[in-house]
């Protein structure tokens, strides 16, 4: 048997399931229970937002985010509604003149 469709079988196999193993969790196809359950169990997590949009998100309570910024809510589309996560922003300081 010929090298050459074994190899490139197998290099098709390892492409397949080295995208897999990377591929983004989709918040709209969960619950938001389950969603924020992954982030609470990975700490950070980077999530499928919509068709072409991502973000990472926070545990609410932890150092997950780089200094000077801190976790601040936002929500997300999730299956079953709007779901309140947070993510890191840099502090807005807006003090009165």
């Amino acid at each position: 048997m010929p090298a050459r469709p074994i190899v490139s079988t197998a290099a098709a196999i390892l492409l397949a399931a080295t995208s897999m193993a990377y591929a983004r969790p989709d918040a709209r196809t969960m619950t938001c229970e389950q969603t924020q359950l992954l982030i609470q169990s990975r700490r950070a997590v980077v999530l499928t937002t919509g068709r072409n949009t991502y973000d990472r998100y926070v545990r609410q309570f932890g150092n997950e985010c780089d200094w000077p910024e801190v976790p601040v809510t936002s929500y997300i589309r999730t299956r079953d509604g709007q779901c309140r996560v947070h993510r890191c922003e840099e502090p807005v300081f807006d003090f009165p003149d």
